[in-house]
């Protein structure tokens, strides 16, 4: 891996941990908002804020480079399960496209770890599911 090539994550991480973070301050703005609108699509209303929280908490792991991969997995099956269970059904554009960003950019921060610059990697000097060296 060159040495520019450490810092392709960076961005990813910076940006997908702001959208994040946005949307979980929204859903904390009307938790019972959340709770109504997962209950009109058959989704349990309890998970309103477990979701949020994993948004929130997600999106600071993102921006700080901490956890990268950990909550890029829960991020991956929220993602998932919000473009196939709320989103498809409206089609691609106004739809799901922004939901398949982030969950192909959550995939992606998966497979490259958090990257430079990181508290993961720079300052821990560890990340969790390190590279295989060869």
């Amino acid at each position: 891996m060159t040495n520019y090539s450490r810092f392709g994550p960076f961005p990813i991480r910076i940006i997908v941990g702001i959208v994040f973070i946005a949307h979980s301050l929204m859903k904390l703005q009307d938790l019972s908002g959340t709770a109504g609108f997962l209950s009109s699509m058959a989704i349990p209303p309890e998970l309103a804020l477990p979701v949020t929280l994993l948004e929130l908490i997600g999106g600071f792991c993102l921006i700080f480079g901490i956890l990268t991969r950990i909550s890029a997995i829960l991020l991956i099956i929220l993602m998932a399960c919000t473009t196939l269970i709320i989103k498809f059904s409206k089609g691609f554009v106004g739809g799901y496209e922004i939901d398949l960003i982030l969950l192909m950019c959550s995939i992606s921060l998966l497979l490259t770890g958090p990257g430079r610059p990181s508290i993961e990697y720079d300052l821990m000097k560890r990340e969790i599911f390190p590279k295989i060296k060869k």
